[in-house]
């Protein structure tokens, strides 16, 4: 088979050869009378239709220089065309600026008709030269680097002057495609909109008719909205009403899909403008209606164009009646479920959520399509913890709203605002003035004339210093609220800023005249949810929210824990709670008062608790004490009231167990009178119901804490004066021994000679007095001088004893007191007692009926023990002897009111830990201690 016959346009060097013939010469050329057409036709179409769509081919047309004849051709074309009206360099062209001066954008109407009357038709040939150049340069612009180089061949100003002086559709088409792809480049973006593009490329789309042109034009806008400024500019230019318009007239599906494509890119960072156009357009009730079109490309860009738009205040009202309050609010639900989107999607959505509360209208339409609790979902989720702060700032438009307070507070958001007083700040970006309420919109007034006198007043009143702006004076100023002008001195003093010239009042703005002489208070991260707190506070009962362990240890972290000096709101709320009856019985039952205490007056936080957190230094310490000795007052006031002893005697009486532990452990930290905490700790058993409960499972983490302080502090009540707290610290080197007697029995030449020897499981022998042993116990009465064996044996064996445990019973025997043989079996502190020495002894001492030697021996335990070496740790382990006068000193040690209270704590979780599941011996040595010294008598014995 013959091959085809090729032709001069397969060639690529024919068809550039006619470009540079053409753009030299001109658009003519001889016609082929067998094709009945030019060479350039045939070259532009054979680049359109095979060089350039073949692979590489757009690279092979540029790297042989085709771009520059090609441009050049389009200049000769936009000069051969209608010389469009004198404009300034990069302005709109006039018939542009005329149509749009009379409204934001030109409206959608037939104006092909008008725009060939004004603009006469190119011939056909060049209609077709024209068409196929800016198809190849369009098509050449889908590579960047021939972008970069129609840039710099200044390709930008001959189509934005075809795009201006030739109106058929296909030539607008294939202009708005070549512009459209060069503003992929944020450099030729620039250009583009410099050259004037905008206002011809919004002409055109309201003036063509072809579905085709109109979705290039969109392409192209959409492109030219790269970045906040781009988008502000084409919004200013009248850009997206006809967009807005477009859609509401309900378009083909691909044109359908561009309109939205386009208003999502210029609905980024919403401006004004943009919002205004969309809202008159038209734009709103489409794209709610859009929101649940089945293709999901245009359902996601219809809903985040409506979440875009709820940053200008001016349109929520109105797309909340469009619908767009529940649209949103469903799609954020559907994003935050099992199956939805990562929480980086869902940020659009809850920052529009967030803003449609700003409004009235719109947060009730939130509340009932159920807002509330998608809201409070956000609060929970620790992954969204970015957006707290503005969900928070969010919930505060409801302040006013009964009904949905009560709601969020059933929905537990009080316990949520506590813990978000001391939480980190969200990244979330600050709200313009336009996001602001639409319910107070701002007035805008036209400027008044203002007269030439009024200027040289100013200019005086600035130069004097009476003000810093000329923003700070009102026409409406009279000279007789004039104050003096100041000193000369002040005048030249170089020191004086603006800010400490003294403003005359009536010069001074209106917002800054009435609140200037009182200080602001401060509105920090924290400030919306101790707002929505001190409104919970405000309510008759507001202890079921507000009097809870959570919700107390967030206000009580943020005051305690704040960088600078915390927000007066937040003591305003803790004095609220403590000054309301009906609040009373609520930090009882939470054991608040004990909190506050341990918080605010003994500085112990619960994370402080049982091991101290590393924190900076407080240097704020003794504020916080006044404060918690301030709010205890408050509850004291409360308690001791006719109600508050109701209460307190029906919660000791007849609550529930846990709230008499509760009543009982809290009553020595806000009752003062001595008949009614006697009555009610004493007469009534609140002090023994309360040390029965020490063995049991803890009702609060730090009740154990608690405990110990409330122990101590009705020990202050019970004995003001009397301090039982240690034995004396006193150094063993410094107390004078005793002499010992029976060391002469121990030297080569004992004097008296022993007449006896007690023989030890070890071997050891050791001297003895036969008669001041039988003297000194009942039990060697009866062994040596009775009817045993052992009377006649020169050699008694004592089975069971070690030598140091035989030790001190011979010294005993023999007289010796306080010698300090007792000290030798007694470990130091840090070693167990259980199974050492020291308790081999007192069990001997016990065994052989020497009841002075136990008490000497249990003072030497005390005295090392629970002495200035001993710590909390010590005591614990004294209390597991099981001897009562040890138990009694423990008691003492943990009570003592110069006891750090941490080691008080320490200490009584020792004894607790001791003393098991019984609680007797535990409860009795308190009791001992506590009823001994309030009745007056001599209680345990004291080591001294």
């Amino acid at each position: 088979m013959a091959a085809a016959k090729l032709s001069p346009a397969d060639s690529l060097s024919f068809c550039l050869a006619q470009l540079t013939a053409a753009a030299g010469e001109g658009l003519g050329g001889g016609k082929d009378t067998a094709t009945n057409e030019t060479p350039l036709g045939r070259a532009l179409l054979a680049l359109r239709t095979r060089h350039v769509k073949a692979a590489g081919g757009i690279e092979r047309f540029r790297a042989r220089g085709g771009l520059r004849p090609l441009l050049a051709l389009l200049r000769r074309a936009a000069a051969a065309g209608p010389s469009p009206s004198q404009a300034g360099p990069g302005s709109a062209p006039s018939s542009v600026e005329s149509a749009a001066s009379s409204g934001p954008a030109p409206s959608l109407g037939p104006a092909p008709s008008a725009a060939s009357s004004s603009t006469p038709s190119p011939p056909a040939r060049l209609r077709k030269t024209l068409d196929l150049a800016l198809s190849v340069l369009a098509n050449c612009c889908t590579e960047g680097e021939c972008r970069a180089e129609v840039r710099r061949l200044g390709g930008i100003i001959p189509l934005v002057t075809i795009l201006q002086c030739v109106k058929t559709d296909s030539i607008q088409n294939r202009t708005a495609r070549a512009l459209g792809n060069l503003a992929m480049e944020p450099e030729s973006c620039g250009d583009i909109h410099s050259a004037g593009a905008v206002p011809l490329l919004v002409e055109g789309l309201t003036a063509c008719q072809d579905s085709q042109c109109r979705q290039s034009v969109v392409r192209a806008l959409r492109n030219l909205a790269d970045s906040p400024q781009h988008r502000l500019a084409l919004a200013k230019q009248g850009a997206v009403r006809p967009l807005a318009e477009l859609l509401a007239a309900a378009p083909d599906p691909a044109m359908t899909l561009a309109l939205v494509r386009a208003l999502l890119e210029l609905s980024r960072g919403c401006s004004r403008a943009c919002a205004e156009q969309l809202s008159l357009g038209g734009g709103l009730g489409p794209l709610v209606s859009l929101a649940s079109h089945p293709k999901r490309a245009v359902r996601e860009a219809a809903i985040l164009i409506l979440a875009n738009l709820c940053a200008q205040g001016l349109v929520r009202p109105a797309l909340g009646n469009a619908g767009g309050v529940e649209v949103l609010l469903g799609e954020l639900r559907r994003r935050r479920g099992p199956s939805g989107a990562s929480p980086a999607s869902q940020q659009p959505l809850v920052r529009a959520v967030c803003l449609l509360c700003r409004e009235a209208i719109n947060r009730a339409r939130l509340r009932d399509a159920g807002g509330l609790e998608l809201l409070m979902g956000l609060l929970r989720d620790p992954r969204a913890s970015a957006w707290h702060p503005r969900v928070v700032a969010a919930l505060v438009g409801f302040f006013y709203d009964t009904g949905a307070l009560g709601r969020l507070q059933a929905l537990g958001l009080v316990p949520l605002l506590a813990g978000q007083l001391c939480g980190e700040a969200g990244d979330e970006e600050e709200e313009g003035r336009e996001a602001a309420s639409w319910d107070f919109p701002e007035e805008r007034t036209p400027e008044r004339a203002e007269a030439g006198s009024f200027q040289s007043l100013r200019s005086w009143l600035i130069s004097e210093g009476y003000a810093a702006d000329p923003g700070d004076i009102s026409p409406d100023w009279s000279p007789e609220r004039c104050p003096p002008p100041p000193e000369p001195a002040s005048r030249a003093s170089p020191s004086l800023g603006p800010t400490s010239l003294r403003t005359p009042r009536a010069l001074r703005p209106p917002a800054r005249s009435p609140a200037a002489t009182a200080p602001e208070e401060p509105w920090g991260r924290e400030g919306p949810a101790l707002l929505l707190l001190s409104r919970f506070s405000q309510a008759p009962d507001p202890s079921g929210a507000l009097v809870t362990g959570p919700a107390l240890c967030g206000l009580l972290a943020y005051v305690t824990g704040a960088p600078g000096s915390p927000s007066p709101r937040a003591l305003r709320i803790l004095a609220r709670l403590t000054c309301n009856p009906a609040c009373l019985e609520a930090f009882v039952r939470s054991y608040g008062a004990a909190l506050l205490r341990a918080w605010l007056v003994l500085g112990v936080a619960p994370d402080d608790w049982p091991a101290l957190r590393s924190r900076p230094a407080r240097r704020s310490q003794h504020q916080h004490r006044e404060l918690g000795e301030m709010l205890l007052q408050n509850l004291t006031v409360q308690a001791e009231s006719p109600f508050g002893v109701g209460a307190l005697t029906h919660l000791l009486l007849s609550g529930s167990p846990e709230d008499r532990v509760a009543c009982a452990l809290t009553l020595p930290f806000i009752c003062r009178k001595p008949s009614l905490w006697r009555r009610l700790l004493l007469d009534q058993g609140g002090l023994r119901l309360l040390l029965s409960a020490l063995t049991r499972p803890a009702p609060h983490p730090l009740f154990l804490f608690f405990a110990a302080d409330s122990l101590s502090c009705l020990q202050g009540l019970v004995s003001p004066t009397v301090n039982p707290a240690l034995l004396p610290a006193i150094p063993l080197d410094l107390d004078p021994p005793s002499p010992c007697l029976y060391e002469p029995l121990l030297g080569p030449a004992p004097t008296p000679a022993p007449d006896l020897h007690f023989l030890l499981d070890s071997g050891l022998r050791l001297p003895a007095q036969r008669a001041a042993s039988a003297n000194a116990s009942p039990f060697f009465r009866a062994l040596l001088a009775g009817s045993f064996a052992e009377a006649h044996m020169d050699l008694v064996p004592l089975r069971g004893l070690s030598p140091s445990a035989a030790w001190p019973v011979l010294h005993h025997l023999h007289g010796c007191r306080g010698c300090g043989a007792t000290l030798g079996p007694v470990p130091t502190p840090g070693q167990p007692l259980l199974g050492s020495e020291a308790e081999e002894a007192l069990e001997a001492a016990g065994r052989f009926l020497l009841p002075g030697l136990e008490e000497e021996l249990e003072e030497a335990v005390g005295r090392i023990h629970l002495g200035p070496q001993g710590g909390p740790e010590s005591v614990g382990e004294v209390f597991r002897l099981g001897r009562p006068r040890l138990a009694a000193h423990c008691a003492r040690w943990t009570l003592g009111l110069g006891q750090c209270p941490r080691k008080r704590a320490l200490a009584l979780v020792g004894l607790v830990e001791a003393a098991g599941d019984e609680a007797g011996p535990l409860t009795e040595a308190f009791l001992a201690v506590m009823m001994g010294v309030e009745l007056g008598g001599e209680g345990p014995s004291r080591d001294g």
